[in-house]
């Protein structure tokens, strides 16, 4: 069974993603793109970026949970 890696998003927020990737083309690049360019960026963007940045933070809340309850313990008499 494949692993969806995806990150889900609704469309209203796809569809706000996508009028973004389309204005940083016009205005960073100067280059115009169209719905479905910047569709298939956001896909990619969804599929092999994104679940890089969540995992981080799943670490990085790990990490403060890890540290917030050790503080905890440093409290017992």
């Amino acid at each position: 069974m494949k692993k969806d890696n995806s990150i889900k998003v609704t469309k209203e927020r796809r569809d706000a993603m996508v009028s973004d990737i389309k204005y940083y083309f016009s205005k960073e690049r100067e280059e115009e793109i169209g719905d479905l360019a910047s569709g298939l960026i956001l896909d990619f963007i969804l599929e092999k970026i994104a679940p890089e940045f969540y995992n981080q933070g799943v670490y990085d809340s790990h990490k403060y949970m890890e540290d917030a309850v050790e503080d905890l313990l440093s409290i017992q008499k």
